[in-house]
């Protein structure tokens, strides 16, 4: 299949970055759009998305795109689609999706209607009236927005930023998404040095790693659209043994870690090594206002410090903002990356961020403060 449009949605703020990788993997026609970065390309290129893209969060197969003010117009978009062209006669295609101020408003009413119509165009084409759905998984996807339908075929299967590393986690972890997002944004190298005074889980660290040695994100995991019969093996065998090609472990990227948790430090060890990356990365336990630059010449710190939900949460987060303020100080070649959705921050940490970038952390409107010299 040629010039199929593949759309890969991302957390708003990184749009940019997606279509930055996008770019150097070769893809056509990039675009970019709120929260959504779209690309041309093959089933060859949905495979190599997947397995290589390192902010997008998911990989879709956008196959249609109109508007609707009735159930019958989204009965006869949704119909008109060549659904034979992906879905084979025993393969399952449950549907989901969300609708925003717009006159089809009820959410389980689309999806019935969607499920009809794709039911009514494949009885057309297989002489069938009955589908088992015992086969592969196709997860149809719809988004409508001020009366605008999109549907899609998600080819991932579980999130992208589910690495395969991290089947652990802390209380609060960031997505690896959103960490190697801020990570393009602090452009961390082969040769970078970074550090992390609350690390919690290690993912920026081990998402430094991943980056700095160019291995690809989805090397240890599967997707979806593997098992589909429109994908021969080859195509994701062929496209993991490309990534595998281009990993570089001659790199001299250096991690380290700390939090004042011995439990996510022992996460850290844990999750590092199942990245192979535990040669790199080193994490012990500290209190971030242990944390010294005494004997960093260089380097880039990056950290995600605890947002508060409570009062009495927000106070201690906010006393540790005035910390952090004291203990980074500002030294010849240090960066600093901090994301925080508090939006007092600067004046907590006393002094003004030299570049700001407007992020979300999931559904949290936050800002990653920069500083450096």
């Amino acid at each position: 299949m040629e010039n199929l449009k593949i759309s890969c949605p991302c957390h708003f703020g990184l749009e940019s970055v997606l279509s930055g990788e996008m770019k150097r993997l070769g893809f056509a026609n990039v675009t970019s759009e709120n929260g959504k970065v779209s690309f041309s390309g093959t089933l060859s290129d949905i495979a190599k998305a997947n397995i290589n893209l390192r902010t997008a969060e998911r990989v879709l197969i956008e196959l249609a795109s109109f508007t609707a003010l009735s159930f019958e117009e989204l009965f006869q978009g949704v119909k008109a689609i060549s659904w034979e062209d992906f879905i084979c006669e025993d393969e399952a295609f449950p549907v989901k999706g969300w609708s925003l101020n717009s006159k089809l408003h009820s959410v389980p009413d689309c999806q019935s209607i969607i499920k009809k119509a794709v039911v009514r165009r494949l009885e057309s084409k297989y002489g069938m009236s009955i589908f088992p759905e015992t086969a592969a998984k196709h997860q149809i996807q719809f988004s409508i927005l001020k009366d605008k339908v999109s549907i899609y075929l998600d080819t991932s299967g579980e999130g992208l930023h589910k690495r395969g590393y991290r089947r652990n986690s802390n209380a609060a972890p960031i997505k690896e998404t959103l960490a190697a997002g801020i990570l393009d944004i602090a452009r961390v190298k082969g040769d970078s040095t970074v550090y992390d005074p609350m690390c919690g889980s290690g993912t920026f660290l081990i998402e430094s790693f991943l980056r700095a040695t160019k291995t690809a994100p989805g090397l240890r995991r599967y997707f979806a659209a593997e098992n589909w019969k429109i994908f021969d093996k080859a195509i994701f065998k062929e496209a993991r043994a490309e990534a595998l090609d281009k990993i570089d472990r001659s790199v001299f990227l250096k991690g380290f870690g700390s939090d004042i948790d011995s439990e996510a430090v022992r996460l850290c060890i844990e999750n590092s090594k199942k990245a192979n990356a535990e040669n790199r990365l080193s994490f012990k336990q500290m209190d971030v206002k242990d944390f010294s630059l005494t004997d960093i010449e260089n380097g880039i710190v990056i950290c995600n410090p605890p947002y508060g939900e409570r009062l009495s949460d927000i106070r201690s987060a906010e006393a540790l903002y005035r910390d952090m303020g004291r203990i980074f100080e500002r030294k010849s070649g240090v960066n600093y990356y901090i994301i925080s959705p508090h939006e007092d921050f600067e004046a907590l940490f006393g002094r003004k961020a030299d570049k700001r970038r407007k992020l979300y952390n999931g559904m949290i409107k936050c800002t990653l403060y920069q500083y450096f010299l």
